[in-house]
Formats: C-alpha cells, structure tokens, sequence
C-alpha cells in the first residue's frame, strides 16, 4: 500500500513539478517498480523510504547481472534520484540513499548518420503511385530536412504550420514548444500530400489537426515510422541499421559540415544544453586528420 503512494505521488511531481515526458515519467515509474520488485525478490526487510546506499549498491549489482547496459544503469540510476529528490522534497526522508550513488561512466557513442546520396537513394525508394506514397515522401522531407524527432513529427498539427511564413511551432521533451525553418521542397511535398490524399480521407474524430494520417484517418504511430523506414532503406540497398532519429542526426551533422554555428544547431534541435550538440563536430575531425596526413611534414 506504502508503495502505491509513493509511485502515485511521484509520477504527479513528475508531471506538474518536473514537466516531463510522459515517456519519461512512464520510464521513471519502471525503475522504481524495478527497485521494489528487488527488495521482495532478494526478501530485503526494508521499504523504499528506508533503504539505504548499500542497498542501493546490491541493487546495481542485480542489474548488472541482468545484463542491462550502461545506458540503461545510467537511466534507471537517474530515475532513482529524481524519486529520492522528490522524497526530500516531501519531507518522507532526511538523507537521501542516491547521493553518493555513481552511474557508470558513459562512453560517448557517435551516432549513424546517412549520406546525401543515401538519402536520395531512399527518397528515390518511394513508391509515389501509391496512395501513401506521397504522405511518405513528406515525411522523409521533414525528418531530414526539419531535424524532427518522430514523436514531434507523429503529433504534428497543421495549425503548427506557417506556410506563410515557413515555420513550423515544433512541441518537443518537456512540452517545449521551438520554432523550426519549413524547406521548401518539405512545404511542397506536404501540399501535394494534403491535397490529394489527406483530403479524401474519412478523419477520426480528434484527428482532424494531426498531419500525419493513416488510411483509416488515425495518426500514424511511432512503430508505423520505424517499419517504413526498415522498408525504404532495404529497397535502397542500404544496410546501416538506420532508424527516424538517423535522419535528425544526419540534418545536424550536414548542418554542421556545411559551416553552420553550433547554437543555431542546437537551437534547431531544442537540446536543452550545448554539450549533446557537441557531439556533431566529430564530422571536423575526419577533415582535420585528413589535413594532417596530407600536408603535415612528418607524415610525407
């Protein structure tokens, strides 16, 4: 009963204090079902309110042995502290068991990206006779040429549309709202899609704004993105293992290779910090190397 309070109380702190995600907040809660699960697995006589860092401890070393990545340690430790946070915040605790508690240290994986002529190649791979086949192309357009995440792209609204203007009101993590350059080839392509297929849809009731839709008037779901995509690159021939979020990093990282200001970028995307923008600049690298090999007189 004590712990149906505390998760309740705590995924409402999430939502109204902590503004997240709500796949974040449904990502929190696992975690801390996931601490619970362990201290009546391993008979621990202890709640969530009184363990301490040694518990904490045996906890890691649980999921470790479970064979979670360092990705998800990191994760689920960060879930933890927010939920002992916001135990003190409560005033439920006086000391707080995660303090001390250290996450594994992440190395930092550069991401896959797609050339420019990849990206043709997958464009080239969409069948435009098809009734889909040019909402297809629009969405294609927009996750490389807009640098959307699929969430932001699946919840699109056409009232968040300036085509006056070429802007688009992107709502992203943290329902935090950016405004975002609409291309002109991603404009026209979404005209051509609204104008002869979206408009001779049959619309669910509360599907009228989305952009995105599915044959049966719905919107398109985050697992219907991934699957077209999987399907468009094996037709292209590309064998990466390529994904939504590979286009948004290949909108940076062209971004960046072609000179544009890191702040701009990072503008664009909505990251809340500088540093997960940072990781783009590893494009330069190649070309400073390649300068070093070419010209510098201890490599001739």
């Amino acid at each position: 009963m004590q712990y149906k309070t505390y998760r309740n109380g705590f995924k409402t702190y999430l939502q109204l204090e902590r503004n997240l995600s709500p796949n974040t907040i449904e990502a929190y809660l696992h975690d801390l079902e996931l601490l619970n699960s362990f201290l009546e697995e391993k008979d621990i006589k202890k709640t969530l309110k009184t363990i301490d860092l040694d518990d904490l401890k045996s906890f890691i070393g649980f999921i470790n042995e479970m064979e979670f990545g360092a990705y998800s340690q990191a994760r689920i430790i960060s879930g933890l502290k927010a939920f002992y946070k916001y135990l003190l915040l409560e005033k439920e605790i006086e000391n707080n068991p995660t303090q001390f508690l250290e996450a594994p240290r992440l190395g930092r994986k550069l991401p896959d990206i797609l050339s420019i002529e990849e990206i043709e190649n997958i464009i080239k791979s969409i069948d435009l006779s098809t009734a889909e086949g040019q909402r297809n192309r629009a969405i294609i357009e927009l996750l490389y040429g807009s640098g959307l995440r699929v969430s932001e792209l699946v919840n699109l609204k056409l009232s968040e549309i300036d085509f006056k203007n070429n802007i688009l009101i992107v709502t992203g993590k943290g329902n935090k709202q950016r405004l975002v350059p609409l291309g002109e080839i991603a404009k026209k392509q979404i005209h051509l899609y609204v104008d002869n297929y979206r408009n001779i849809l049959n619309i669910k009731k509360g599907h009228d704004d989305i952009l995105f839709l599915n044959r049966r008037g719905s919107k398109l779901s985050r697992q219907m993105i991934f699957i077209m995509i999987k399907k468009f690159c094996e037709i292209a021939g590309i064998h990466k293992d390529i994904s939504p979020h590979t286009f948004r990093h290949s909108f940076a990282t062209h971004l960046v290779q072609g000179g544009a200001d890191l702040r701009v970028v990072q503008q664009l995307l909505g990251h809340s910090s500088i540093i997960t923008t940072e990781i783009y600049t590893h494009l330069n690298t190649d070309d400073l190397r390649k300068a070093i090999l070419d010209f510098h007189p201890r490599n001739n």
